[in-house]
């Protein structure tokens, strides 16, 4: 079982002592991976239902600081050496496709091979407003900037052409050390987002930790595997948000989850340290 920890550039780890803290320690303690999340603004009184609360916000002040998901991922890729480096998720619609592909690549080079995209359509339509992108075609800017992407990381330059965007030859470099391309995993915890995750994910994070949705989830994407004549085993399935105990991971483990996300134990450095060494040792030695 591998174990990723979430909200890497939330708050304080928006910031080089933290974020180096953070990353070191996650490295040290045997977590496998560090995950960012997105917001390149929010909205003053949103009225959009945030989907992972059952308040319906985001559980943080509007003006909690959230730096740009792949920025600090590079950061961490220096004071690390084996620790993988995800998003979960950058809002994939928002973003030129060429751009993305651009980044992650570069990002990719720079840490050797050590990055997981993670992607999500986007729930915020006041953000998507205030970008001048339209909500309603999040999804099909999604799937068609997953196309682009892999198009631009393949050896040889060819022409793209879709819905949304179109160019002729171009070159992009450089590719990344991983081939075919960076794995993208699909974010989302609804019917859609399962069947995203089936179509063109690598990997499927629903975002969610209860084992009877997670078993519906996981049906509907095989449901979908079945469909198109994809082997459900291809999609690696990342599962679980907050924290987590060894019974719950245990409980995961049978369901056929390859890693467990994981929230900050704490937000200060030494409530961190000492929560970090603590899952390593209740939790990850015992698995």
């Amino acid at each position: 079982m591998k174990f990723g920890l979430m909200f890497a550039n939330a708050g304080p780890f928006g910031y080089p002592d933290s974020l180096t803290q953070l990353a070191r320690t996650a490295e040290e303690v045997g977590m496998e991976s560090i995950w960012t999340i997105e917001h390149v603004v929010i909205p003053v009184g949103y009225k959009s239902t945030y989907p992972y609360d059952p308040s319906g916000r985001i559980p943080a002040p509007e003006n909690v600081p959230m730096p740009d998901p792949l920025l600090p991922l590079a950061y961490a890729a220096a004071v690390t050496k084996t620790l993988k480096l995800g998003t979960g998720i950058l809002i994939l619609p928002q973003r030129h496709p060429i751009y993305v592909a651009k980044e992650v690549a570069t990002l990719d080079v720079l840490s050797n091979g050590r990055v997981i995209l993670g992607i999500g359509v986007g729930w915020l339509k006041e953000e998507f407003e205030a970008l001048g992108i339209p909500f309603d075609e999040r999804a099909g800017r999604t799937a068609e900037s997953v196309r682009a992407m892999r198009s631009l990381w393949k050896p040889e330059p060819e022409p793209f052409k879709g819905k949304y965007f179109n160019w002729p030859a171009l070159e992009s470099n450089p590719k990344p050390v991983q081939q075919p391309g960076v794995p993208i995993v699909v974010g989302g915890h609804t019917e859609l987002a399962a069947r995203r995750a089936a179509r063109y994910g690598d990997g499927f994070f629903p975002g969610v930790g209860d084992p009877e949705k997670l078993t519906w989830l996981l049906g509907i994407m095989r449901d979908e595997c079945a469909k198109i004549g994809r082997k459900p085993g291809e999609i690696e399935l990342t599962a679980g948000l907050g924290l987590i105990d060894l019974d719950g991971a245990r409980r995961l483990q049978d369901l056929g989850v390859h890693r467990i996300g994981v929230a900050p134990m704490a937000f200060d450095p030494d409530g961190l340290a000492h929560g970090l060494h603590q899952f390593a040792n209740d939790v990850i030695a015992k698995l």
